[in-house]
């Protein structure tokens, strides 16, 4: 049933269907299926669990062909990880980049249950040779000439991952979301939990999976969801693959009204990519920072929630700055990073709020 006491989310597009969760909502470590962002890029695909199969090719020894109870039949596990959209925080590019003007809410933090993708390629019998696992999704379309570069026909949405990252623990084939099975909108029947990395990786509609000899060089992997990389001395364009360190404020909202010497609660979530994060830091000043306290559950792969309590010292206008270090040492920069191609927006925005003298009568109090 929908989460009535939630606000509704966001709708970003109707057709294909791009729904953006209100962050400001956020209250709890794992986001419910009916409030989780929704990133589409074709129509859904109608797919009958009944006839649905998940084919194993390519590089391998045995290709095979798989329904869902045989899937759910092998040994099970679960991940819990965030998931976010490369194009999250578009909307703060300036000047504006192409695609959708996401907010702050294309993420999530959920359970996703399933099985870990090595044990599927251990029964199909990966070659010696193969180098990357391709994730191909039922979902397909033409990428119209308003684009970069206009598909040759209806392409399917496909991702590779490099061997080693198929072969990890966080690398999962999920038919469970949240202890619920996968509604359509994220995926059903499977879809790929691939932990630290952006939610392009997350092939969902999952019909495919081909282990290939070299590197894939789909649409999808390409010609979109790139970014500049300097390690070679001249610039080279390479995949997205893993996200960046982050942390944003949830309450209080942009452009909120707090009362001088009454204490203000600062709450937000952060993440990292493979690292994983170590510490949030917040300032109200512009000049100085304070640690954070990090909330609930530390995974490796999940968020975690975080708050700070902040009383207004005197009226006026503040920027509300909140910073993610991760466990490399990596910081959330104070700026937009050149080269990034409107993705992996995750520079410091900060939430302006006005301090007022509170008027008289009964404070609640604040509890941290």
């Amino acid at each position: 049933m929908p989460n009535t006491d939630q606000p509704a989310p966001i709708v970003r597009q109707k057709s294909p269907l791009n729904v953006e969760y209100p962050f400001s909502a956020l209250s709890r470590w794992l986001i419910p299926a009916d409030q989780f962002y929704v990133r589409n890029h074709f129509p859904t695909p109608n797919l009958d669990e009944r006839i649905w199969r998940l084919a194993v090719t390519g590089a391998v020894r045995n290709e095979l062909t798989l329904d869902l109870p045989a899937l759910q039949a092998m040994p099970g596990t679960e991940l819990a990880a965030v998931m976010e959209c490369a194009g999250n925080g578009r909307v703060f590019y300036e000047p504006p980049k192409e695609g959708l003007q996401w907010q702050t809410g294309a993420v999530g933090n959920a359970l996703w249950s399933g099985v870990l993708l090595r044990e599927v390629l251990a029964r199909a019998g990966v070659s010696a040779k193969a180098v990357e696992v391709v994730l191909i999704g039922a979902d397909r379309g033409v990428i119209d000439a308003g684009k970069k570069t206009a598909s040759p026909g209806p392409i399917a949405f496909a991702r590779s991952l490099p061997l080693a990252k198929a072969m990890s623990d966080s690398a999962l084939l999920a038919y469970a979301m949240n202890d619920e099975p996968l509604g359509i909108e994220h995926g059903f029947p499977l879809r790929a939990a691939v932990g630290g990395w952006y939610g392009m990786a997350w092939v969902k509609w999952l019909v495919e999976i081909r282990v290939v000899e070299r590197p894939f060089t789909g649409y999808w992997q390409a010609r979109d969801y790139i970014r500049w990389d300097h390690g070679l001395g001249e610039p080279t364009l390479a995949p997205l693959t893993e996200m960046e360190v982050k942390a944003q404020i949830a309450q209080p909202v942009s452009g909120a009204i707090v009362h001088v010497g009454q204490p203000v609660r600062i709450f937000g979530a952060a993440w990292a990519g493979e690292a994983g994060l170590a510490q949030v830091l917040v300032s109200t000043d512009e000049r100085t920072w304070q640690e954070a306290r990090l909330l609930g559950p530390a995974t490796p792969f999940g968020w975690r929630l975080w708050d700070y309590a902040w009383t207004p010292p005197a009226p006026g206008h503040y920027g509300l700055r909140c910073r993610a270090i991760d466990a490399t040492g990596a910081t959330q920069p104070d700026a937009p990073q050149p080269d990034r191609e409107g993705y992996a927006a995750n520079w410091i925005i900060p939430i302006p709020v006005q301090a007022v003298v509170a008027p008289d009568g009964p404070v609640d109090d604040f509890v941290i």
